[in-house]
């Protein structure tokens, strides 16, 4: 081939490329536009663009500083008690129940801890800790996301549904407690199957903290021991609060994008049944598309009505929005003790993971597997809720 006939095959791969780049930008833009569509047709452009603003702002104010609140003291305690052995305590006494029922050592259940008693992102304060990661293998450190998520918001869940039985009359006692064990199942299953995923990536033998790192922590450790018992305790409290500070900026721009956009997906509009740009307004295509698909979870979850089906979806995006739903549907007669019990399971198990799994997976450094963390949670989260249903079966008749 002469050299002309080179540089004209040359200007047609480079055109043939070009072209590519300009059908991928066309494609991206289409696609694009046809989602704002689902948006701003029924809500008008304004409303849709005051709507993300204004929504935004409230995650940020509502949500993302009361995230960073939990993670400064979350990370605080989780300092002292790494500071002061506590944490090798638990790995030696819980390695025989955690690592049979997970694949995670002892440690992991710290994490079950402070997730249950806060949210979801509280066990990221414990993961940034070298002293916490020592204990994990490389392969392990992702299903952290789906464990503590699974128990996240597990007290305000617990005690919210059992509140309920001043309400309605009901005793709800029996349905809280399938729902918990229920969210035990599912976060089994969950974290489970993320391992499953993260082996093939990471392998089984690679530590997350190399030998040189572990014995620079053994270092530190000995040098630590010498100091006063106060300085000590002051020294893990600042140091831990600051870890808290810096995890709770690293995950502003992931909540803040992807809760407001499952928010808009999951609310309707306003009381008066009009779109004004307020916060929190939609077009409630999650509800729409779980209505569709009752005639699966009514054998699954043995749902009173179609209604219910709403609570786990929009738990999908806040579990503190689905369970402002829960009181109507009782009052309505819509639900019941059982439905209790599924919400309670769905709710804790699931808790907003939409809205955080991928914030949380980027702050670990894990975000070729946050498409396998998000779809073995959905599984976890379905297991939880058939788990609660059929447990509220059986306890009922004994």
């Amino acid at each position: 081939m002469s050299p002309s006939q080179e540089k004209i095959e040359e200007l047609r791969q480079r055109r043939r490329e070009t072209a590519k780049k300009l059908l991928k930008s066309a494609l991206f833009l289409a696609g694009f536009l046809a989602f704002m569509a689902l948006f701003m047709v029924p809500m008008g452009m304004t409303n849709t663009i005051n709507t993300m603003m204004n929504t935004a702002y409230r995650i940020l104010l509502d949500t993302v500083f009361y995230i960073m609140a939990i993670a400064v003291l979350a990370g605080a305690l989780s300092e002292m008690l790494t500071e002061f052995g506590v944490l090798e305590l638990f790995n030696f006494l819980l390695s025989p129940l955690m690592k049979p029922l997970y694949g995670m050592p002892g440690a992991a259940a710290l994490g079950v801890v402070s997730t249950y008693f806060s949210d979801n992102p509280s066990i990221l304060a414990l993961a940034k800790e070298q002293q916490y990661r020592r204990y994990f293998r490389a392969y392990q450190i992702p299903a952290l996301t789906n464990l503590g998520t699974a128990f996240g918001m597990g007290l305000i869940v617990t005690s919210y549904m059992a509140g309920l039985s001043a309400v309605t009359g009901m005793k709800l006692g029996r349905a809280v407690l399938c729902g918990n064990l229920g969210a035990v199942v599912g976060s089994i299953i969950s974290t489970r199957m993320l391992l499953h995923f993260s082996k093939k990536l990471y392998g089984t033998e690679t530590l997350a903290l190399s030998v040189r790192e572990i014995g620079q922590l053994t270092d530190q450790e000995n040098a630590s021991q010498r100091k006063s018992f106060m300085l000590r305790l002051l020294n893990s409290l600042m140091e831990g609060g600051k870890n808290g500070v810096e995890l709770g900026l690293g995950i502003i721009p992931g909540v803040l994008v992807i809760c407001t956009v499952v928010m808009m997906l999951t609310y309707g509009p306003s009381a008066a049944g009009t779109y004004t740009g307020s916060a929190y307004e939609g077009i409630r295509l999650l509800p729409l598309l779980g209505d569709k698909l009752q005639f699966l979870f009514k054998p699954l979850f043995g749902f009173t009505s179609s209604e219910c089906v709403s609570v786990p979806i929009t738990a999908l995006g806040s579990a503190g929005a689905s369970l402002g739903m829960v009181p109507e549907l009782l009052r309505e007669g819509a639900a019941g003790a059982n439905d209790i019990a599924v919400f309670t399971g769905m709710c804790m198990c699931w808790s907003g993971y939409l809205s955080t799994h991928v914030s949380m997976m980027d702050m670990l450094r894990c975000n070729e597997l946050v498409g396998k963390s998000i779809l073995s949670h959905t599984i976890g989260g379905f297991c939880a809720g058939i788990a609660a249903h059929w447990l509220f079966v059986l306890f009922s008749l004994i």
